[in-house]
């Protein structure tokens, strides 16, 4: 009996300790306790979940530590600084420079760039003084559909690569124009305009087809290669460059380059420029144009834009006789549109008639 007995209380405590052991392991296997966040709270900063039972003092990160030999002067902008938080993987620091060596490539790549003298040696009926009615024009379409700046870009950019290989009658560029615009609003835009939008902003002087017609023509010319750098693709970092010596993001520097830059787009005699030379060009002027009796270029912007200020001189002067309206005075719409408030008034604000000579002297 005695047998029986220790043999029964040693399948007790051997049941318990399995249910003990049972119920260790489901506790182990069982992740931490975390804090549920609801997902427009998340931090920008890191995608790291950290554990709510942890101390406070754990979750500050270190703050890292300043590299040897880094200047502090403004002159020696480091590329972080310039391409953002490198701890923010939206703005790709890590790697910026190796995606902005990539674009200059791209940018002089013959498939994406329009000849430089396309009017004199391929147009018979299309004069520069007609891109230019059509290009302030698109900026008025533009506007009224309330299209992203990049839209715009790519736009004129497909109209003076399609003209580049294309005859064209003057009473088809509006067609042009506005097919370039559908297109364009495609590849930039989250819900482009439809067909019958371009036909209507034209007072339906072309049919649904006809548009429909030039777009699959301007694909064919381009061979499909849609996605090339444009002035506003440059722009974006250069503008922060620019930014160097201002103790806050100034909005009047950068709308003042959005309206030169746009203006630049008018002139047939800036399509032969690299868009990151215009790009840098409207920087320089910006800058001049804020701070007439300072020099506007400096040996950081020279290095982030690979230009010295005298590869510059041609188009700086070319977008400032653009702002005096001493070239393209009839053509308003980007004036217009950079008189606003919400653009602080740029377009209003007064430039000496000329620029220093020295100014384009090596830095």
């Amino acid at each position: 009996m005695s047998s029986m007995a220790e043999q029964e209380n040693c399948t007790r405590v051997t049941r318990a300790a399995k249910k003990r052991a049972a119920a260790l392991a489901s506790t182990e296997d069982q992740p931490l306790n975390k804090k549920r966040v609801v997902l427009g709270e998340l931090p920008n900063l890191s995608n790291a979940i950290v554990s709510s039972n942890e101390p406070q003092k754990q979750k500050a990160k270190a703050k890292p530590k300043a590299r040897k030999g880094a200047s502090t002067k403004k002159e020696g902008v480091l590329k972080e600084d310039v391409d953002g938080n490198p701890e923010d993987p939206q703005m790709c620091a890590p790697y910026a420079s190796d995606i902005y060596e990539y674009l200059h490539k791209m940018e002089v790549d013959p498939k994406r760039r329009p000849l430089p003298d396309y009017i004199e040696k391929v147009q018979k009926d299309v004069s520069p003084n007609m891109r230019g009615i059509l290009v302030d024009w698109l900026v008025e379409v533009a506007e009224e559909y309330k299209l992203v700046s990049e839209t715009l870009y790519l736009t004129v950019s497909y109209v003076d690569r399609f003209l580049s290989f294309n005859v064209l009658s003057r009473q088809r560029l509006q067609l042009l124009g506005v097919s370039s615009m559908l297109l364009a609003s495609k590849y930039e835009e989250i819900n482009p305009p439809h067909v019958e939008d371009f036909c209507y902003i034209t007072d339906n002087t072309y049919t649904k087809e006809e548009v429909v017609k030039m777009e699959a023509d301007i694909l064919k010319s381009l061979k499909f290669e849609m996605g090339n750098p444009t002035i506003k693709t440059f722009l974006r970092r250069f503008t922060r460059v620019a930014l160097e010596d201002y103790k806050t993001s100034n909005l009047q520097l950068e709308f003042l380059g959005f309206y030169l830059a746009e203006l630049s787009l008018l002139d047939y005699n800036c399509v032969k420029f690299l868009p990151s030379l215009v790009a840098a060009s409207v920087i320089f002027l910006t800058r001049f144009l804020m701070r007439p009796k300072t020099n506007p270029w400096s040996s950081t912007l020279q290095q982030y834009t690979g230009y010295k200020a005298a590869d510059l001189r041609e188009c700086v002067l070319i977008i400032h006789d653009l702002y005096l309206s001493r070239r393209g005075g009839g053509l308003q719409a980007v004036r217009e549109k950079y008189k606003q408030h919400k653009f602080k008034c740029v377009a209003n604000m007064p430039s000496p008639p000329e620029l220093p000579a020295l100014y384009f002297e090596e830095v």
